[in-house]
């Protein structure tokens, strides 16, 4: 899924990310699911995943 409406993206840093400012994330959710980018190359874009997709991912990389 990809997006061409990325000035509207409210990014923000993972809560996951490296405290050190190394292997840092941000993420963006929207109404049809979320946005990954790496925070050192902003510029170089992001991924964006639909809802179930963004939650099945969630699922699997933060167990309850």
């Amino acid at each position: 899924m990809t997006t061409d409406h990325t000035s509207h993206l409210d990014f923000h840093k993972s809560s996951y990310s490296s405290a050190t400012g190394q292997n840092c994330v941000e993420v963006a959710e929207f109404s049809e699911g979320a946005a990954v980018r790496d925070t050192q190359h902003r510029g170089l874009g992001h991924l964006a995943f639909p809802t179930a997709e963004w939650h099945a991912l969630l699922g699997a990389a933060v167990p309850e």
